[in-house]
Parts: structure tokens; sequence; C-alpha cells
């Protein structure tokens, strides 16, 4: 698909170079460009940001290599140059002790149980200063080196440190982008989904209409009870007369009830 892609993008560049010229093509190329980076699944790009990552584990090993490598010479010329400086100390007392001898004026000199004549202590005396004066050059030539492969040393030690530093970002980016990534997707496969809640809608009012019942019954039941259980306010529904009551109801002030008593008996 993306060769596809690819051949039909050439072939649209070649019309349009041909037609427009060499401005609309570099335009054209642009467009093109970002288009097919567009195209390119989220997920491709995240794969190949971790391969790229990968790689670069063997140039990273090249520069502890060599690293390692300046450290063993830093290591070699501190021993060269100590070993240097304590032969230098050495000779240079040799050679003030020779040349104090030879200010004292003798012709005959002893040591380590040799008889020398002052001529062979001046000659090997210079060949002593001669040779302490390259020494000694030597060991600044060499101290200097010792200088600029520490330099380098501690340089490429930045560098790499850098290197691990950012290989370590860039994997924690790609992993914070691969999350939200995934949480993108989640959102889209969530909208994508359709739910028939008409009979939810349904059992919502059939609920409401139950509600809506039962609270009208409570009401009448609470009208009925305050209805028969008031308190009374006035005396004369409180200190009832029964039997006068019943006299007034059955009395003579009444036809109609005489004449249902007649027709009983």
């Amino acid at each position: 698909m993306v060769r596809k892609s690819a051949v039909v993008a050439a072939g649209m560049l070649l019309l349009a170079g041909l037609l427009y010229g060499r401005s609309h093509v570099a335009t054209a190329v642009g467009i093109a460009q970002q288009t097919f980076e567009d195209s390119v699944p989220v997920t491709f790009e995240l794969k190949r940001a971790r391969e790229e990552i990968r790689r670069l584990q063997p140039e990273i090993e090249r520069n502890m290599h060599a690293i390692a490598e300046v450290e063993v010479e830093v290591a070699k010329l501190e021993r060269q140059v100590s070993t240097s400086e304590e032969r230098l100390a050495k000779d240079r007392e040799d050679i003030i002790r020779l040349k104090d001898d030879l200010d004292s004026g003798s012709e005959q000199f002893v040591y380590a149980g040799r008889n020398y004549s002052a001529t062979q202590v001046k000659t090997d005396l210079t060949r002593r200063f001669d040779q302490f004066k390259t020494q000694e050059a030597t060991i600044v030539s060499k101290k200097k080196q010792l200088e600029a492969k520490r330099r380098m040393m501690l340089a490429a030690r930045d560098k790499l440190e850098g290197m691990l530093a950012a290989k370590s970002q860039l994997e924690v980016d790609v992993e914070n982008l691969d999350a939200r990534l995934k949480m993108v997707e989640v959102a889209q496969t969530t909208s994508d989904f359709n739910f028939d809640d008409s009979k939810l809608a349904q059992t919502k009012e059939l609920v409401d209409q139950v509600r809506t019942r039962i609270e009208v019954a409570e009401k009448l039941v609470n009208a009925d009870l305050q209805y028969y259980d008031r308190i009374p306010l006035d005396e004369s529904e409180f200190d009832r007369d029964i039997t006068e009551e019943v006299t007034d109801y059955f009395g003579n002030g009444r036809p109609e009830i005489e004449t249902l008593v007649e027709s009983l008996r």
C-alpha cells in the first residue's frame, strides 16, 4: 500500500514538472511529502522510533570502548611521568654531587670503590647533565600529553553521559507517546459504540409512573388520617349527649319515622 502510494506520488510530481515548472514542483514535493508522512500510521512511526533508539546502542558501546582505551593510556602516562620524575630527582642529586666534587679542586675521586680522575668526572658530569635536560624536556612533553589525554577523556565521558541521558529520555518519550496513543484509540473505540437506549428510557418512564401513583396513594392515606384523627376544638364536639341525639333523630318531629314504625307493627 505504501509502495503504491509512493509510485502514484512520483507520477504526479513528474506530471507537475512537465506542466508547471520547477517552482510548482518544489511546492508539490512539500505537499506530497507531508501527505505521505500523514498517511503513515502512528504505530508504525513509534515502532520506527524504537528501532532508531535501539540502533544507538552500538554507537554507545563504541564510545565506551574508546573511553576505556583513553583511560588506559592516561593511566600508563601517569605511571611513566611518575617514574621519570623520581629518576630525574635522583639524577639531579648525582649531578649536584659531581659538580660539588669538581668545585673542590681535587684531581682524584673515589666512587663505589674505584678511582676516577677529574677529567673523567667532568666528562661524566657533562654527559649526565645533557641527559638530564633531555629527560626533563621529555617529562614536560609527557605531562602536556597527559593533560591533553585527560581533557579528551573527560570530554568523551561527558559526551557518553549526554548520549545515555538522551537515549533514556527518548525511551521515556516514546513510551509516553505510546500510552497517549492507546488512550486516543480507546476513546475512539468508545465513541464508535451505538447503544439502543430506548428500552432504558421506557423503563425510566414506567418507574416514574409507578412513583407518581405511590405518591398519590400516600397523600390520600395521609388526608384520611388527618380527617379522622383531628383534635376537637369545641366542647360540643368533645362532650356528646348521645341519648338526646337519638331522641331528636327518632322523635315526634319526623313524620317519616312514625310512618315507618306504624308499618312495622
